[in-house]
């Protein structure tokens, strides 16, 4: 308080001054001793309602950026000298007694709003550019284990998935089964060995592969090495597929897996350096250096589809959307890889068949019969909502239970999944599909 009032006085000396010149003037020039005392206190409160004000003034100055949450104080005090001065003004009692209530309804607001959770704000973090290039091997694999799984450490974590969006269909550890896509662990060494050995791999021999694609592009030829089988999986998924993973229907001959330099994941090359990376370094392997890694990326990706690196923008935290509900149902579709498990009308290269066909006009009716559904959904549109955020609440038969993953909840936004909601909730077995929006 004594800091408050020694402010108010360095603030408003000059006024307070002027009323102690008044008073004094008032005593010595008003000889009717009545008039004289008058003028003396009403020059007194006005001290005062002065000294009062500017320690409002200084309150207010000294909080307002900071976290004491004492703003309405300076209301408060400016309500209580408008109330005094009107006692004393008659003149302009009306006047001050209007402004007194409005500073009151203010600082009763005020103080109500500080009284509620504060919510800190301030400028987001400054974003940095990665050079990949100029990093150790640790910290490449850091930035690649971002990339998967969207933050340090998060390997292990269930339902943490990067930009990379691997772990929607890849297992990484020791007796984790994909439904969807062989588990990666063990890769770096398996790749050099098992793979490029396997006879339907074709060595040297692209022209004799029996697969949807023979090279990931003309002239791009097969993997002589680990590193470069990587390179290749990445890719053109369809140059080689491992026996059990394939697309239904298609005798293991075309991979669901999209290949990841493009959209809707469109790694760059330092990304996809970094992401090979973290494989090799995680299982205490030596990684290849940076440019020998990009150096194999760039035997099967043209020059042309070479996605850029997003400058000055690191790998997203584990909680980052897939999709924000801003892009046409058809992104969000891809984006989340739907597309890559379900066959979706109306949706282009929506053809998986790992998951049941989504018309969910037809479908949802019937489903929500059953007398194995053990959900709790009593619509279409609330059946759709509860296949995405818990699929475990009816499995569609022949399918496996847990195919699946169980973070779309998290990973898309409220926006993205009323989209995919109404749009489901409009296709129909033998019906045009709705139009995409």
């Amino acid at each position: 308080m004594v800091d408050l009032i020694s402010q108010a006085i360095d603030l408003g000396w000059p006024a307070l001054a002027l009323l102690v010149g008044l008073m004094i003037y008032f005593q010595v020039s008003i000889s009717d001793p009545a008039a004289k005392k008058r003028a003396t206190f009403k020059t007194f409160i006005g001290m005062i309602a002065a000294l009062m004000l500017f320690m409002a003034i200084a309150n207010y100055k000294v909080n307002f950026y900071g976290e004491s949450r004492l703003l309405p104080v300076s209301l408060a005090m400016v309500t209580a000298l408008a109330f005094m001065m009107g006692i004393y003004f008659t003149n302009l009692a009306a006047l001050l007694k209007i402004g007194g209530f409005m500073f009151f309804v203010a600082a009763a607001l005020s103080g109500y709003g500080n009284w509620l959770p504060q919510v800190e704000g301030g400028f987001p973090p400054k974003e940095e550019k990665l050079d990949f290039s100029s990093m150790t091997p640790q910290q490449l694999a850091d930035e690649g284990e971002k990339i998967i799984f969207g933050g340090i450490g998060k390997n292990k974590e269930q339902g943490a998935i990067g930009k990379g969006q691997c772990p929607l269909c890849h297992a990484f550890h020791q007796g984790m089964l994909g439904e969807r896509a062989p588990n990666l662990l063990g890769l770096p060494e398996r790749a050099g060995k098992e793979r490029l050995e396997d006879p339907k791999y074709s060595k040297g021999k692209p022209q004799a592969r029996e697969f949807a694609q023979k090279e990931a592009f003309p002239g791009a030829g097969t993997a002589e090495n680990g590193q470069e089988y990587i390179a290749e999986s990445h890719a053109c998924p369809s140059c080689y597929v491992v026996a059990g993973y394939g697309v239904k229907g298609t005798n293991d001959k075309e991979s669901p897996m999209p290949a990841i330099h493009k959209p809707p994941i469109s790694l760059s090359l330092p990304e996809l350096a970094a992401v090979d990376t973290w494989l090799y370094v995680r299982e205490g392997r030596e990684a290849p250096s940076f440019e020998e890694i990009v150096k194999s990326y760039e035997k099967f990706i043209p020059e042309a589809d070479r996605p850029k690196q997003q400058e000055d923008k690191p790998a997203g935290p584990a909680s980052a959307l897939l999709a924000d509900g801003s892009e046409p149902v058809d992104q969000i579709f891809a984006k989340a890889q739907c597309v890559s498990c379900h066959t979706i009308p109306g949706i282009p290269g929506a053809t998986g068949t790992i998951g049941p066909k989504l018309v969910e006009g037809t479908n949802a009716p019937t489903r929500l019969k059953d007398k194995e559904y053990k959900g709790t959904a009593k619509s279409t549109p609330e059946y759709i909502m509860e296949s995405i955020v818990a699929p475990s609440a009816y499995v569609v038969k022949p399918f496996p239970d847990n195919t699946m993953p169980k973070v779309f909840g998290q990973k898309l936004s409220a926006g993205a999944l009323k989209k995919i909601v109404d749009y489901l909730s409009q296709t129909y077995e033998g019906k045009e599909p709705p139009k995409i929006s």
